[in-house]
């Protein structure tokens, strides 16, 4: 059920039913809807939460302009997920074995060397990109040229945060593998680049803004096309890192269980939710923000996943209108990682993370089930966005 607000003529459309929508988040949509470039309203999805930069479950349409922070730096983040044909009664009766494998092939920050048996080159992949969507991505290019060895090395890695891989089982006992990384050190390079670029112009220009994070690139600007096709490239890049990653599990997945890998997968999936994109909506051609929100036309798969070692889900769009064709992209926290420092203790986070093998010492109390909202009501408050297709419970959890 979507809820309406309205302040001083702006408009907030907010799948909140049943979830908590905090008045700090709620003042920093209404800061975005005032924008003079927004197109129609700002829709507010149920994991919506105040975020540096922009609010996190924010989706919004403009015509004319682009805020970079809104994309923010993780640029193209988002979720794959894999089912295969092995079954629960295939499993090794110690599933810390496949804790430790997957441990082994999912690096956090950067590999020693290239990943090998892909069948397929990254660094080739990279260079082949770099020619055909680096030719007129500026900072893409300038950040390759100068990066190159990183960025290979860091592709196929999850990195820190909220970044995760799971194991998880579904409602018949089939094994999953779920990730969500993004645009690694490449994206966050250009993110950063590109909001510097709108703040200097908002300053040059004495561009009156409710605050600096707010600060857009016009589309008259020559930067407001230079960051579109740099947003393309790093967009495609995070689905590529998601792609090595997964590569790396289900080949090693393979050899662990002896099944040859093209009769071992059944399903595939991948959907971002840090990007913009030009869509048609109401009649008009937008370009459509989503941050921490996942594209949900009718019969888009989205991948919606709760705090560590939880559950996740995977839904199926129903394209409404309201939301931009958009869902949760997950559970939204509850508190900032400051305060679940201060408030979750060790031990309830070694309570709440009983039968999965994960980390469990204090440095992850931030990511621990009770920093988020309630997974469940999150998905009941968005059942005009969604349709559930799977249920998926993890028992290993790999983060940084």
């Amino acid at each position: 059920m979507c809820k309406v607000f309205e302040r001083d003529g702006n408009i907030i459309r907010a799948w909140v039913d049943g979830v908590e929508f905090a008045d700090n988040a709620k003042d920093q949509l209404f800061d975005l809807a005032s924008m003079p470039f927004i197109f129609r309203h700002v829709a507010a999805m149920p994991d919506v939460h105040y975020g540096k930069g922009s609010t996190i479950g924010s989706v919004f349409a403009t015509q004319g302009a682009v805020i970079p922070s809104a994309v923010g730096v993780d640029i193209g983040c988002g979720m794959a997920a894999t089912k295969t044909l092995i079954h629960s009664r295939e499993l090794p009766d110690d599933l810390g074995e496949l804790y430790d494998l997957a441990k082994g092939l999912t690096p956090i920050h950067l590999r020693q060397s290239e990943p090998e048996g892909l069948g397929y080159s990254v660094a080739d992949v990279l260079s082949d990109a770099l020619d055909c969507k680096g030719s007129n991505n500026y900072e893409f290019k300038s950040y390759f040229k100068a990066n190159t060895d990183r960025v290979i090395r860091q592709t196929g890695t999850l990195g820190g945060g909220n970044h995760f891989l799971e194991l998880c089982f579904d409602g018949d006992g089939w094994l999953w593998v779920v990730l969500h990384s993004g645009s690694r050190g490449l994206g966050a390079h250009i993110g950063r680049h590109y909001i510097s670029k709108a703040k200097k112009i908002a300053k040059d220009y004495f561009i009156e803004l409710p605050h600096y994070d707010l600060a857009y690139l016009p589309k008259s600007c020559k930067e407001y096309d230079m960051y579109l096709m740099d947003l393309r490239v790093a967009q495609w890049y995070a689905k590529y890192n998601r792609r090595v990653m997964m590569d790396c599990v289900t080949n090693g997945l393979s050899e662990f269980f002896g099944e040859p890998l093209d009769e071992m997968i059944d399903l595939e999936f991948d959907c971002a939710h840090n990007f913009a994109a030009m869509e048609h909506h109401f009649g008009k051609n937008v370009l459509v923000t989503r941050k921490g929100a996942t594209r949900a036309r009718h019969g888009d798969v989205g991948i919606i996943p709760s705090a560590m070692g939880g559950v996740t889900y995977i839904v199926e769009g129903k394209g409404n209108a309201d939301s931009y064709h958009s869902c949760s992209h997950g559970a939204g926290r509850m508190m900032s990682r400051g305060k679940a420092f201060k408030e979750i203790t060790e031990d309830e986070h070694l309570e709440a993370m009983q039968g999965v093998f994960c980390r469990k010492d204090r440095g992850v109390l931030d990511e621990s089930p009770r920093a988020y909202k309630d997974i469940e009501a999150v998905i009941a408050a968005q059942k005009d966005l969604v349709a559930v297709k799977h249920k998926l419970k993890a028992f290993v959890n790999i983060k940084g």
